[in-house]
């Protein structure tokens, strides 16, 4: 029997069945596949492009379909479910992240040579911040895009040099919303800017990084060798990428909330099938109060988290500026997801340190949730700004 709900409507629950069927008849066969070739085709963003489930909260003008932010939310709780951590993230990167910005802040120019695209999933977005000197401190961005006139053409343009790395998507993508430096002299909040830079571009060299987990997305290194880029491919106001990022942000870290949630979950799915098939001493392992009572604790805390994700996503399509609670939970339940499946593999005994089992992948792609995004450590001190120094903020984006 259905349970009520003060989140999702009959529609909702119409599209999670859609995106569910297609999750575990396009998507989870192919795990191993793309699991062990490191990288995912781009013909299966293609097809999500096809389905409309890479513009769900983008104008209808570039292809989106506009979507309240609930159908964002069945998404990600079902794309979450495949059990890669990898493509997990390779997606909402593209969706939620990287063309983000563009939605939001791009021209009209540009939202029809990368927007459109990207949402029909033709073409691939990274998102470009952290460097190897500069992860959390994102004042420290070292990357420079010096504007210029080309002598030839007589247009105005950037010259960009630095590095890049930990991009997801960095790899195989077409392009990348690129943070780098433009006022040398100002502060370090105030001079920086959002650039769409073309992968494939002159001065660009791309490695690919081995990960622990999430081994079906590529990440990589990217370095940018006098890169020469149009003016006109700023987004937004020059020196205003600080600014930016730090609102879009809380889209971020409430997107990696939803998906842990629903990855614990997964992982406590597996368990409990686990654990009815399983015998010891001549009963299923299940039966046992030492392993009941942990399950207890565990489900207790998926759904305690879960109700606080839903309650900030509440928030969020309230237009209220969520800052404490996207910190609050992307700290919460990307803890919580490490303790449900360390604890959850524990139950499968030597079975879950085998790479048969995918209890034991879902142990290495939980792993990072705690540093990607922002680190458990710097979620906490922005709880504290808030909480104790009653530090504010305010949206910047305009329309």
């Amino acid at each position: 029997m259905k349970r009520p709900s003060l989140y999702f409507s009959d529609d909702h629950d119409l599209f999670r069945q859609s995106i569910r069927q297609f999750i575990q008849t396009e998507v989870v066969p192919n795990t191993e596949a793309w699991e062990t070739a490191r990288r995912i085709p781009p013909a299966i963003f293609e097809r999500m492009g096809q389905l409309g489930y890479l513009g769900l909260p983008y104008s209808e003008a570039y292809g989106g379909s506009n979507a309240d932010f609930w159908y964002s939310v069945v998404f990600l709780e079902e794309l979450a479910r495949c059990g890669m951590g990898g493509f997990t993230t390779a997606v909402s990167v593209h969706e939620y992240m990287a063309v983000n910005h563009l939605a939001k802040a791009g021209s009209p120019a540009l939202k029809e040579k990368y927007l459109v695209p990207a949402i029909a999933g033709q073409k691939v977005a990274a998102l470009a911040i952290t460097e190897p000197d500069a992860g959390s401190d994102v004042s420290a961005i070292r990357t420079v895009a010096r504007r210029q006139v080309n002598a030839e053409t007589g247009a105005e343009e950037y010259i960009i040099s630095g590095a890049k790395t930990f991009i997801s998507n960095g790899t195989y993508g077409d392009f990348v919303t690129l943070t780098a430096r433009t006022n040398t002299e100002g502060t370090a909040q105030n001079g920086l800017s959002l650039i769409v830079v073309d992968l494939d571009s002159p001065g660009i060299t791309r490695t690919k990084l081995n990960k622990m987990g999430w081994h079906s997305s590529d990440t990589a290194e990217i370095r940018f060798d006098e890169v020469r880029v149009p003016a006109s491919n700023l987004i937004g106001q020059e020196n205003m990428g600080f600014y930016y990022l730090m609102e879009s942000l809380q889209l971020e870290r409430l997107v990696a909330a939803i998906m842990a949630v629903s990855g614990a979950g997964l992982a406590l799915s597996w368990t409990l099938q686990y654990l009815q098939e399983r015998e010891a001493f001549g009963k299923p392992i299940g039966a046992f109060q030492a392993i009941r009572h942990k399950i207890a604790d565990v489900a207790t805390e998926i759904e305690m988290a879960r109700q606080f994700v839903y309650h900030t996503c509440w928030l969020y399509t309230q237009g209220e500026v969520v800052v404490k609670e996207c910190s609050m939970a992307k700290l919460y339940t990307s803890e919580m997801q490490k303790r449900v499946v360390d604890t959850c593999l524990q139950f499968f005994g030597g079975y879950g340190y085998m790479d048969d089992y995918p209890i034991s992948r879902a142990y290495r792609d939980a792993r990072v949730g705690t540093i990607a995004g922002g680190s458990s450590e710097i979620m906490r001190e922005i709880i504290a700004k808030i909480v104790i120094d009653a530090v504010g903020y305010k949206r910047v984006y305009k329309a």
